[in-house]
């Protein structure tokens, strides 16, 4: 995730879209697509830590090392995805503190 954040940053002109005259944006930007991949990656390392707490309990097999490193890797990324969300909210709102 980290090393697309950095790709995103590296590439030239990433932050801009320029489009035609009368073209609409169809397609997403980088960033939300970033955004959206973030969350959906999250959303998988959750559902794996959930599974692997279910198996642990159950008894299927799941060692507790293997059950607590999937909750704490899914933590970790909850916590990274809340951080950018909560400096792009910060970013957001000093942008609409600026006079013009």
């Amino acid at each position: 995730m980290l090393a697309a954040l950095n790709a995103v940053t590296a590439a030239p002109g990433a932050a801009q879209t320029f489009l035609a005259q009368g073209e609409k944006a169809s397609a997403a930007s980088p960033f939300a697509d970033l955004v959206t991949e973030a969350v959906g990656q999250v959303n998988r390392l959750e559902e794996q830590a959930q599974s692997a707490v279910t198996g642990l309990v159950t008894g299927s097999g799941v060692d507790v090392h293997q059950a607590l490193i999937a909750t704490q890797k899914a933590d970790m990324a909850f916590e990274l995805v809340l951080a950018v969300h909560n400096k792009a909210v910060q970013a957001y709102q000093s942008v609409l503190g600026m006079q013009f």
